[in-house]
């Protein structure tokens, strides 16, 4: 069977390729269309537009090559058996188990060299992209504007109105403290025009501050140039780590973030889900194949329109079922392990199914 594995593996990748890239023409011709107008209005110039397309496309890859690897099983075993190859090859003693193995250590594979590829390369790019389009396109800049919330420990709430990332300054800023045992109650609150990092204390200088000291029967109020805080529990890299998209973050950031929240008593549902997710979907090539596979080993009418009809239809249902477990895991229904690895359990499930049933 060595030749056979041969000629499969090489068939398969082939044909994973040529989809992959068909893809991802169709998917940057598309998003051209769509936002060359802003292009044109924010006048970016052609060298950043491509610059641009280049750096998108590891993120396409990403979500391209399930579907893609998915189309290559489906098309490859449905043109075999179309050509009656596969009846030569039952005939002779091999087993759909047996004819499966190539493309299931192939899809493996894939699935785990996609985990370090979705992981950190594309997120690695994303900056890039990102970044782009903060400098050129002004969407979602994090230089001035940006309303920054996050919660700084448990019983404190910082929120920044905008902050520049070249001089590490922030404007507009308040720090609400609130009590341990009740924390629908305010202790104190402090406002400032501005907020500046000292490195050399390790500290936070405010900017024309008012502080307000907040008693069961009365307020306090306090006016100053300058204060100093030191317990602050952020650093000006962080509070631009605070505004970074899923998308932009590897699995170190995500993982870092989610050990970050859960000291400062937030909720690291969300950053457990991206992280999760990100693994989750790697695998998805490896769980189509093994749904797709026994589908297509029989002969059918309607030869490749019926194949990437069937890919259509398994890609649809699998997207279906990983956005109904995403809205029940943030809402907190799920588990973020189970929200991130529901449609690959359920898929895997059918898949066993399917093999049980086909013909052998």
């Amino acid at each position: 069977m060595k030749i056979i594995d041969k000629y499969l593996i090489k068939q398969f990748l082939v044909t994973m390729l040529f989809s992959l890239l068909t893809f991802l023409a169709i998917f940057i011709v598309i998003d051209i269309m769509e936002h060359i107008d802003e292009f044109i209005d924010y006048e970016v110039p052609f060298h950043i537009i491509l610059k641009y397309y280049v750096v998108f496309l590891p993120q396409m890859i990403r979500y391209m090559t399930p579907i893609s690897v998915l189309l290559a099983a489906l098309f490859v075993t449905g043109k075999m058996s179309d050509q009656n190859e596969m009846t030569a090859m039952k005939s002779s003693g091999v087993s759909l188990y047996r004819y499966m193995a190539p493309f299931v250590i192939t899809a493996l594979v894939i699935s785990l060299l996609s985990v370090y590829f979705g992981g950190y390369i594309a997120p690695l790019s994303n900056k890039i992209k990102v970044g782009i389009e903060r400098e050129y396109m002004d969407w979602g800049t994090i230089q001035s504007g940006n309303n920054i919330f996050f919660q700084d420990s448990k019983t404190r709430i910082v929120t920044i109105a905008s902050y520049n990332v070249h001089t590490e300054r922030a404007n507009i800023v308040s720090i609400q403290d609130f009590d341990p045992k009740d924390i629908t109650r305010m202790l104190s609150r402090i406002d400032a025009l501005k907020m500046k990092y000292d490195t050399t204390n390790n500290s936070w200088i405010l900017s024309d501050v008012v502080q307000r000291t907040f008693n069961d029967t009365s307020l306090t109020i306090k006016n100053s140039a300058e204060m100093i805080i030191t317990d602050l529990n952020f650093t000006p890299d962080e509070v631009i780590k605070k505004q970074l998209k899923p998308e932009e973050m590897t699995l170190t950031e995500l993982k870092q973030l989610a050990d970050d929240q859960l000291k400062t008593g937030n909720n690291p549902r969300r950053a457990m889900i991206e992280y999760h997710s990100i693994i989750a979907f790697a695998f998805a090539s490896l769980i189509t194949v093994l749904f797709g596979l026994p589908i297509s080993s029989n002969k059918r009418k309607g030869g490749l329109a019926l194949q990437f009809g069937i890919n259509l239809v398994i890609t649809f249902a699998y997207l279906v079922f990983m956005s109904i477990s995403q809205a029940f895991g943030k809402n907190g229904v799920m588990s973020p392990v189970l929200t991130a690895w529901f449609a690959n359990i359920v898929f895997f499930i059918a898949a066993m199914i399917n093999i049980a049933r086909a013909q052998k």
